[in-house]
């Protein structure tokens, strides 16, 4: 016989938002990192400097805002860093858009629920 290698699982980083404080994948936040000139919108995630992640959502950003990305980039938010943050923000949709991650969890649920109705008891 013959053995099947197995296929590999490719690692995917996992970040925590810091306004809801939810672990997903890296790719599905916003990267707010801190430099030397100042706060900037990182989209591509390898800006050299710290960073916080945020959900692409208002509610996210608003909590965010309120202290929760200052502590987790150690400085505090000048009013320069705010206006920037909030006209990305402005842009943001109020609700969460339906990703794969959010679909996953859900269809777990349905197969188990369909499992536990096949068996005997």
């Amino acid at each position: 016989m013959v053995k099947k290698t197995p296929k590999r699982v490719k690692h995917v980083p996992q970040r925590t938002c810091v306004g809801c404080r939810k672990v997903i994948a890296k790719r599905a936040l916003v990267r707010i990192v801190r430099t030397p000139e100042g706060l900037r919108i990182d989209p591509t995630g390898k800006a050299a400097g710290r960073g916080a992640y945020l959900h692409a959502q208002r509610s996210c950003w608003e909590r965010g805002l309120k202290g929760a990305l200052a502590h987790a980039l150690k400085i505090d938010l000048t009013d320069q860093d705010r206006e920037t943050l909030r006209a990305f923000m402005a842009g943001l949709p109020d609700e969460p858009a339906l990703s794969e991650e959010m679909q996953m969890p859900e269809a777990r649920t349905a197969g188990l629920e369909r499992e536990e109705v096949d068996q005997p008891q």
